[in-house]
């Protein structure tokens, strides 16, 4: 079974500095038929105004990944870190027992476009870790490239949940497949372009929930980039 979450549909907050959709419930917007997926629980697309940001705020207990699109984002956290994150750059961020921190857009004339992700952590209370990390653009050209795992498989991050997220480059045309083992679900969602997933259309910033599925085909309706999810 395969469930389109299409763009237009997701919840959309305009906060002039900040222009954000959410695919799931997520602070002021509330749906109760998507409050998340699986131990997906954030699905965010957000565009930050030139020199601005979050400031500092707390997590704790979740899994937090965030990949830049366009633009920079600053990172600045109680553990010591304060790094740029660039186009094609991962971060995770384990919130565990409590950190805070802050982003922000350091640039005066661009726009920050990223997705911040949120995954419910295995276990609660473990201590809270950081990680940045950029993948060799020739390693997901056309093929799904692991880039979180529990165990942080072939130089993946390292998540606190059993799930595994890939990115993946496709070029018009191009096809990439993968087999989901029983009683695993995923999510894919578009980041760029659009693609046909087992014969259904999804485009720029649509998501789809998939379960009772054990072979996925992702062919590039149009040059795409994509990131799949696979979860328990």
């Amino acid at each position: 079974m395969i469930r389109l979450r299409k763009s237009e549909d997701r919840g959309h907050m305009n906060h002039g500095w900040l222009d954000a959709n959410h695919s799931f419930s997520f602070a002021g917007y509330h749906d109760p038929n998507n409050m998340g997926f699986r131990s997906l629980r954030v699905m965010n697309e957000d565009r930050i105004a030139p020199g601005q940001g979050f400031g500092t705020h707390p997590h704790n207990d979740m899994e937090i990944v965030t990949y830049v699109l366009e633009g920079a984002l600053q990172h600045k956290d109680n553990m010591g870190n304060g790094e740029v994150l660039t186009p094609g750059e991962f971060q995770r961020m384990s919130a565990g027992t409590g950190i805070t921190h802050s982003e922000f857009n350091p640039s005066a004339t661009e726009p920050v476009h990223l997705y911040q992700i949120w995954l419910t952590p295995s276990e609660k209370g473990i201590t809270p870790s950081y990680e940045q990390k950029r993948f060799d653009d020739a390693d997901m050209d056309n093929r799904l490239r692991l880039v979180a795992s529990p165990d942080a498989e072939d130089g993946s991050l390292a998540i606190h949940q059993d799930a595994r997220i890939y990115l993946s480059k496709l070029t018009e045309n191009q096809t990439v497949q993968y087999t989901l083992n029983t009683n695993r679900h995923a999510w894919l969602q578009v980041l760029r372009g659009s693609v046909s997933l087992n014969g259904q259309t999804l485009s720029t910033s649509d998501g789809a929930a998939i379960s009772d599925e054990t072979k996925l085909e992702i062919t590039a309706e149009q040059s795409a980039e994509i990131m799949l999810f696979d979860l328990n």
